[in-house]
């Protein structure tokens, strides 16, 4: 028989371990250890069909719980994104989008390493984007993988893909949409590719952005955020 020490201590090792599955990390933050909750959306946004093993996913059905449980949860003022991703499934990037733009509490959203493809509108779904000064953000066309059928049916829904993208990203930033088509459709900024990659400054310049920085600076902006909405909140009359 194993002593109750033991016990606890190997129930604690399974649901470190049961949590690595799962959400790809081994300390899940409680709500009650800080009011900003921190959403990692690292490597390629998984959607409607599992990707192999080896590779670094984000999985959609593992944020859409949180995203709830952060509206939720009284003790949760801010969130904050944080992207290095190649991009991924476009459906499930979008919705994982709309969520975060719906949310009522302030958002931040910091692009480190990479925010690319449907990268894109997650980072400006936050209500204040921050990008690294060396990170990258790749602007392309829809692409489908697998088998195509080339009937005008399939490249009408493509087209309408393309501008459920393109309307939310010029709605949820500064970049107007001429620009951002620009952006998608230049040809030979990439090799073997259509579309521009823009880095640090330049996606501020263009409007996709607003602001160069980091952890501090994100951490600023949504600690200000957050007394804002606060004072609203109290000012409301009853």
């Amino acid at each position: 028989m194993k002593e109750p020490e033991e016990k606890e201590q190997s129930q604690s090792q399974s649901s470190i371990v049961d949590k690595i599955q799962q959400l790809g990390q081994s300390s899940v933050p409680q709500p009650s250890d800080s009011n900003i909750h921190v959403l990692p959306i690292i490597g390629q946004v998984e959607g409607h069909v599992q990707l192999p093993a080896q590779n670094k996913t984000t999985k959609y059905e593992h944020l859409i719980p949180q995203l709830i449980a952060i509206e939720q949860n009284p003790k949760i003022e801010g969130l904050v994104v944080l992207l290095n991703t190649v991009g991924g499934d476009v459906e499930a990037g979008l919705a994982i989008s709309e969520m975060i733009a719906s949310l009522s509490k302030p958002t931040v959203s910091i692009v480190l390493g990479g925010g690319h493809s449907i990268g894109v509108p997650i980072a400006v779904s936050a209500d204040y984007s921050f990008i690294a000064e060396t990170a990258t953000m790749t602007i392309h066309p829809i692409r489908m993988t697998g088998l195509v059928i080339g009937v005008p049916q399939t490249f009408e829904y493509m087209d309408k893909m393309q501008d459920r993208v393109v309307n939310f990203v010029t709605r949820h930033s500064k970049v107007e949409e001429e620009t951002f088509k620009e952006l998608m459709f230049e040809k030979g900024n990439l090799t073997r590719d259509i579309g521009t990659n823009v880095v640090g400054q330049q996606a501020v310049e263009h409007g996709l952005i607003d602001a160069v920085g980091g952890v501090k600076e994100a951490m600023q902006k949504l600690n200000e955020m957050i007394e804002e909405h606060k004072n609203a909140e109290g000012n409301v009359v009853q």
